[in-house]
């Protein structure tokens, strides 16, 4: 299922078109996805989709507060993922409501442990999903580049 969101990243955020849903499951089916994971990658989308629905207290996206993992999102994002997005965080690319989508994205993954590089995509998909991926446009390549993060 993974493979299907980078796919859908790749081959959509550039272009910003969104096709609906049975042409791209359609398309997707060409391309050599199982029906399984078309409905998996699908769900995944209209969850990121009900995220955006939802109303946040006013000040929300500007807390201060420090985040505790539960021991299933420890687990399943590991130091190195949790790090990473403290990061992001510390560095003013994530705001606490878009970690929380993050962290809500990749418990919805059905694996047991995400990679790091996993935990790259999917805040690349969120800030996407908000038309903030184009605001910072150094992400892409210090998610994905050799450049390793540096706290100070």
């Amino acid at each position: 299922m993974f493979d299907i969101l980078v796919y859908l990243f790749e081959n959509y955020y550039e272009a910003d078109v969104y096709p609906d849903e049975g042409t791209l499951t359609r398309e997707l089916s060409a391309a050599g996805f199982g029906r399984d994971e078309i409905s998996q990658a699908m769900a995944w989308i209209n969850g990121l989709e009900k995220l955006a629905q939802q109303s946040y207290l006013p000040g929300l996206a500007d807390s201060r507060a420090h985040r505790h993992y539960s021991d299933a999102e420890e687990k399943k994002i590991g130091t190195e993922g949790r790090g990473f997005m403290q990061f992001l965080e510390t560095s003013a690319i994530l705001n606490p409501v878009q970690r929380e989508w993050v962290i809500d994205r990749i418990m919805a993954l059905n694996e047991h442990e995400v990679s790091l590089e996993q935990v790259k995509w999917t805040v690349l998909i969120v800030l996407w999903s908000q038309d903030q991926a184009g605001d910072y446009m150094f992400i892409e390549d210090l998610l994905f580049g050799d450049i390793q993060p540096t706290m100070h």
